[in-house]
């Protein structure tokens, strides 16, 4: 064989080797922490109470998840009904966010860990609103998980017509293992206030009257339903001594719609075109862009920062939902960002 002939041969091992090696990458990005297909407790009608954690379903009927509640013996039902699963959590996870995957429901939901509304999909009646092609991925911070101890998910769910309930998907906690990680987490409460106030990004403002928010997580299931438009999230932070001397970027993951990121009073980033005037805004895809912004060296203080994001949301879900948020090197940023777009080139040239 020729000498062409065996570097042609020796191109084509090393690409079958990337691309498997890309394959399996790509499938293990998400890892289930703990499955929850199966049984879970259900029942019919609507009552506020069925959320609580201390709520007695030890006399409602067992439903099979996910599958429409008409093929479990309710056909023909349509209106409100509930979910109710309890779960047990290993105290070994160290990630700050976990995901509750609840695949497709049909049409709207709203789901309670613990008591606490975590994640929405579509509006119920007068406002009626489907949702049902939506896959539900509704983030949890950890601080909201008992760990060891019990866990309870409450899913109200109304439907109008045909098939109703959780339908369809992978039920379960999910972590995101191969996402850009920080190395310093900003993940957690934050404070937050609707409107607009450029003065709100002052380090001296006083933000102890502001109420707080889980970052990251939609708006609207943290008491702020069908709001759109402006909104302030402000954190304070101290930089950990072994980043003190390093160059960073601000993780802020995605928002809804746009943002501008003020670092210590001083603009360091922004997606989309904000204007004060919400008549001349406009966006398109901005939501699902993750949001990255280099941060000037001199401008992070060795001591307490401040971090104040102003947001503009037109419609739908709004607000800071999905992470990573923090801090993290650029050198590694850097890294991440080339390494996916080595992986992008190769689905060009040679697809999925």
């Amino acid at each position: 064989m020729t000498s062409h002939g065996n570097i042609k041969i020796s191109v084509l091992l090393a690409m079958t080797v990337f691309l498997l090696l890309s394959m399996h990458i790509s499938a293990q990005e998400w890892s289930r922490i703990e499955r929850l297909n199966g049984y879970w407790k259900f029942s019919i009608g609507d009552d506020p109470d069925w959320s609580l954690t201390d709520f007695d379903d030890s006399n409602w009927e067992d439903i099979r998840v996910p599958s429409s509640w008409e093929n479990e013996g309710y056909h023909g039902y349509n209106g409100y009904a509930w979910y109710r699963k309890s779960f047990m959590i290993d105290d070994d996870i160290n990630s700050s966010t976990i995901y509750l995957q609840l695949g497709y429901i049909d049409d709207v939901d709203e789901v309670y860990l613990n008591g606490q509304m975590i994640g929405s999909s579509g509006s119920f009646p007068p406002d009626f609103n489907t949702a049902y092609n939506a896959f539900r991925k509704y983030p949890i911070p950890a601080s909201k998980l008992s760990i060891s101890g019990k866990n309870v998910i409450a899913v109200r769910v109304y439907d109008t017509h045909l098939a109703g309930g959780i339908v369809s998907g992978d039920i379960g906690l999910y972590v995101k293992e191969y996402e850009l990680q920080p190395d310093y987490s900003l993940e957690g409460e934050w404070k937050f206030h609707i409107n607009d106030d450029k003065e709100w990004a002052s380090p001296e403002f006083d933000d102890s009257e502001w109420t707080t928010i889980n970052v990251p997580g939609l708006w609207e299931p943290q008491g702020y339903k069908d709001y759109n438009g402006f909104a302030w999230y402000r954190i304070t932070f101290d930089v950990n001594r072994s980043l003190s001397d390093e160059k960073l970027v601000l993780l802020l993951g995605k928002i809804d719609d746009i943002d501008e990121a003020y670092l210590n009073g001083e603009l360091i980033g922004a997606t989309g075109n904000m204007y004060d005037d919400p008549f001349f805004i406009s966006f398109s895809s901005e939501y699902s862009e993750s949001r990255g912004y280099f941060i000037p060296q001199e401008l992070l203080n060795s001591g307490t920062n401040v971090l104040a994001v102003r947001v503009y949301d037109g419609y739908i879900g709004g607000g800071i939902y999905e992470g990573p948020i923090g801090l993290i090197t650029q050198s590694k940023y850097k890294k991440y960002w080339n390494s996916q777009k080595r992986k992008n080139l190769w689905e060009i040239i040679f697809g999925d």
